[in-house]
C-alpha cells in the first residue's frame, strides 16, 4: 500500500510540476469560452428569443441573457471533462517513451497497483483542473447577474465532475496504453479537441440529430456528464423563467428548451432520467477500469 500511494504521489508531482501541460489543460477550455461568447451565445439567444413568441413582456432578458451562458458554460465543463483528464494520463506516455516503466515495472508493485495508481493520480488531477474551470465559470456568470442555482446544485455539480473525471480518465486510459510515443499521442489529442464537442452537443444540440446519430453520442459517459450539469446547473434558471411566465403556455416552453438543448439522454429510442444517466456513468467507469487492468498486463511487459 504505501508503494501504491508513494507511486500516486510521484504522478501528481510529475503532472503538477509541468507547468505547460497545466497551462494548456486550462487555456483550451478559455479559449472555447471567447469563442463561444463572440460567435455562438448570439445563435442562442436568438434561437431561445424565437421560442418565446408572445411571451418577451413576462420573462426577464436578463434570465434569457443568463440561460444562454449556462449552456455556454455546459458546454464548456463537458468538453473540459474530456480533453483535461486525456491531458493527465501523458505521464504514462512519457513514463513509456522515456522508458521510465522498465524500472517500474522492475519493482515489487503488482501491475493492478501501477496501472491503478496512474488511474487514481490521473482522476485526481482531472477533477482538481475541472473543479478550477467549473469555479471560475460559475464566479464569473455569477457577476453576470442571478443564475437561481441553489447550494444543493452546485455540490451537485462538484459531484458531477467527479463523477465525469472518473468516467473520462477510465476510458481514455484504455486508449493511452496504447500510444508509444508522445507525437502520437498528441496528434490522436488534437482529433479529440476537435470532435469532442460536436460529440456530446457542446456545440450543436444532439436533440438536433437523427435517432441513430443521438443513440451512437450517447454511447459515450460525456454526453451523459454533460446532460447531467444541464439539469444541475439551468434547471433553476428554467423553473423561474417558468414562475414568470405563471402558467400562461401550460410550461410549453420550459419544455420546449429542454427538448431541444437536450436535458434528457435518447438512447436506442428510450428516454433515460438522471438516475438511470449517473448508474450508465458508474458502469461504464467500471467496466473500462477493469479492462484498462487487463490491457496494462497485456501490453506492459516486465523487463
Amino acid at each position: 500500500m504505501k508503494g501504491f500511494i508513494g507511486f500516486t504521489k510521484r504522478n501528481l508531482l510529475v503532472y503538477f510540476k509541468d507547468k505547460q501541460a497545466i497551462l494548456f489543460s486550462l487555456l483550451t477550455s478559455i479559449i472555447v469560452f471567447v469563442l463561444y461568447l463572440l460567435f455562438l451565445k448570439g445563435t442562442f439567444v436568438d434561437a431561445i428569443e424565437s421560442a418565446m413568441q408572445g411571451l418577451e413582456d413576462v420573462v426577464n432578458k436578463a434570465d434569457i441573457e443568463m440561460l444562454a451562458n449556462g449552456i455556454l458554460l455546459v458546454g464548456i465543463l463537458g468538453s473540459a471533462l474530456i480533453t483535461v483528464p486525456f491531458n493527465c494520463l501523458s505521464t504514462i506516455v512519457s513514463d513509456r517513451e522515456k522508458k521510465i516503466d522498465y524500472d517500474i515495472s522492475a519493482t515489487p508493485m503488482r501491475r493492478w497497483q501501477i496501472v491503478l495508481s496512474y488511474f487514481v493520480a490521473s482522476t485526481i488531477s482531472a477533477f482538481l483542473m475541472t473543479g478550477v474551470i467549473l469555479t471560475v465559470g460559475l464566479l464569473v456568470l455569477s457577476g453576470l447577474g442571478d443564475m437561481h442555482i441553489q447550494a444543493v446544485n452546485i455540490v451537485a455539480a462538484y459531484a458531477i465532475v467527479f463523477l465525469g473525471a472518473v468516467s473520462a480518465t477510465a476510458f481514455f486510459m484504455i486508449v493511452v496504453l496504447f500510444f508509444k510515443s508522445s507525437q502520437a499521442c498528441s496528434a490522436f489529442f488534437g482529433m479529440l479537441s476537435s470532435a469532442a464537442g460536436f460529440v456530446i452537443g457542446a456545440y450543436i444540440p444532439i436533440s438536433q440529430f437523427s435517432d441513430g446519430v443521438q443513440t451512437f453520442c450517447n454511447l459515450f459517459p460525456a454526453s451523459h456528464v454533460t446532460i447531467l450539469f444541464r439539469n444541475v446547473i439551468l434547471n433553476g434558471l428554467l423553473d423561474e423563467i417558468d414562475n414568470c411566465i405563471g402558467g400562461l403556455d401550460q410550461g410549453m416552453f420550459v419544455s420546449s428548451m429542454k427538448e431541444c438543448f437536450t436535458f434528457e439522454a435518447q438512447l436506442f429510442g428510450n428516454s433515460l432520467s438522471q438516475s438511470n444517466m449517473i448508474c450508465y456513468v458508474a458502469g461504464a467507469a467500471v467496466l473500462c477500469v477493469v479492462i484498462m487492468v487487463f490491457v496494462y498486463a497485456r501490453t506492459y511487459k516486465r523487463k
